[in-house]
């Protein structure tokens, strides 16, 4: 476990919703720096098994030594798929970490922290084409406008995206710096950092596709989860946090549940116990951890 790369958030609570059977099969979906992995093996007996996924390569520096353990280097997005290449059709138990990792944010040409100047980027796989140059640099007006609403629930988003469409006409803005000067008058000083947080909260998603990915992920989850098999989900803002409860609940984001020839209602999932946050200690311990929400459901 690397806590240097990432301090893992409600470290128990998480690993105890997935109720781990010794033999059991296991995914964490978000490796980053191996926390909640090490916590899983070391409840896990020889016949035990742990699959991970990570699609930053920063992250595969991380790789646990253990004959139990395999890391895949790919977005969670693909999880049937690459379970599937491994032989696995189904598995006992998920655990997710939605959060930015402490290294991404910590390492300052990424691109995703507000404390330092750097390259618009906010790629989570520096593979992908988009990063946040081409958000702020190529989208139409309102497309940009649509991101920062939705995605940093702004509510002046249309006159922010202006402003960044008629400064970009006159030079390209090409650092996160640069951005900051852009929307200064939308900056106010004692607001500046909240602001600027779910300014950067918007593009990071646009520019990772994390809500469509989150949508792939949770359908996937009833094929691949066996009977009685946990989910445990850590949210860090409503955008997730809204279509975990409401997948758990509904076994859709929209429209009502499906129901059975009889009228009942049939979902897929059922949750397990209340909503759980970090206690007190633990966000002074960890301030990244204050908005953390975990959720658990088990495969009915």
């Amino acid at each position: 476990m690397n806590d240097a790369y990432h301090n893992p958030v409600l470290l128990q609570e998480s690993v105890d919703g997935l109720d781990i059977k010794p033999d059991g099969v296991y995914v964490d979906v978000t490796f980053g720096g191996g926390g909640h992995s090490s916590e899983i093996l070391k409840r896990l007996g020889e016949g035990g098994k742990l699959f991970a996924f990570d699609q930053d390569e920063d992250a595969l520096q991380n790789a646990l030594h253990d004959d139990r353990f395999q890391l895949i280097n790919q977005n969670f997005r693909y999880l049937k798929q690459y379970l599937k290449f491994y032989g696995i059709r189904k598995v006992d138990g998920i655990l997710a970490d939605f959060g930015v990792s402490s290294h991404q944010f910590d390492e300052a040409a990424r691109g995703f922290s507000t404390r330092f100047n750097a390259d618009l980027d906010m790629r989570m796989d520096r593979n992908n084409v988009l990063s946040a140059y081409e958000v702020i640099n190529s989208y139409p007006q309102e497309d940009l406008a649509s991101v920062l609403f939705q995605y940093g629930e702004l509510r002046n988003a249309h006159a922010m995206a202006k402003t960044i469409v008629e400064a970009r006409g006159v030079n390209p803005i090409k650092t996160t710096e640069e951005l900051k000067q852009t929307l200064g008058k939308f900056l106010p000083k004692m607001k500046e950092n909240k602001i600027l947080a779910q300014i950067y909260q918007a593009i990071r998603i646009e520019v990772n596709q994390e809500i469509a990915v989150l949508k792939e992920f949770l359908l996937q989850v009833p094929e691949v989860l066996e009977k009685g098999g946990r989910l445990s989900m850590i949210s860090y803002h409503s955008l997730e946090d809204r279509l975990v409860k409401r997948f758990i609940r509904d076994g859709r984001f929209e429209g009502e549940p499906k129901k059975d020839f009889y009228g009942n209602i049939d979902v897929p999932l059922k949750k397990v116990g209340g909503l759980i946050v970090p206690s007190a200690e633990e966000v002074a311990r960890n301030n990244r951890a204050r908005s953390a929400k975990l959720r658990i459901a088990e495969r009915i």
